[in-house]
């Protein structure tokens, strides 16, 4: 087979989107699940929206549910909004609509400047860390049992 190596060293769309569906394909032959969650209606996502007295967002949490798991892929809150027990009923309320939607576990990625003590303390626990990501830092995946709060 002949083949020719090409270097892009600058964003490339239509690459990256040509990537992204041969591997969908690939795994969608090669896993029931990822057929199944691929299927209109098989992901729940959550979004719950924090809004200030002028209705301007402040703040949330993205995530979505499936394969009886809770992804939480973006939580953040205005600095002058933390601290306030604002972070805990967002996340609480997340499990809880998870809950209600299947999920069993949860799943979430942090670095270590931004809230992996906080998550500990909600009962996450680290099951993955890449250390020096960035430099100096490390990068966590964390999970939590949603049932009875265990591991």
């Amino acid at each position: 087979m002949k083949f020719k190596i090409e270097i892009l060293l600058e964003n490339n769309d239509e690459f990256a989107t040509f990537l992204n569906t041969k591997i969908k394909e690939f795994n969608n032959e090669n896993s029931k699940f990822h057929r199944e969650v691929r299927k209109k209606g098989a992901v729940q996502p959550i979004n719950i929206i924090v809004l200030d007295e002028n209705k301007q967002w402040i703040g949330g949490i993205h995530a979505e549910v499936y394969w009886n798991w809770l992804e939480i892929n973006d939580f953040w809150l205005k600095k002058e909004y933390r601290g306030e027990g604002i972070g805990k009923e967002l996340l609480e309320l997340t499990e809880k609509i998870a809950k209600e939607n299947g999920a069993e576990k949860a799943l979430l990625t942090t670095f270590e400047f931004q809230a992996r003590t906080f998550y500990e303390m909600k009962g996450y626990k680290v099951v993955g860390e890449i250390k020096d990501y960035p430099p100096g830092s490390s990068y966590y995946t964390m999970v939590k049992s949603l049932s009875m709060g265990k591991q």
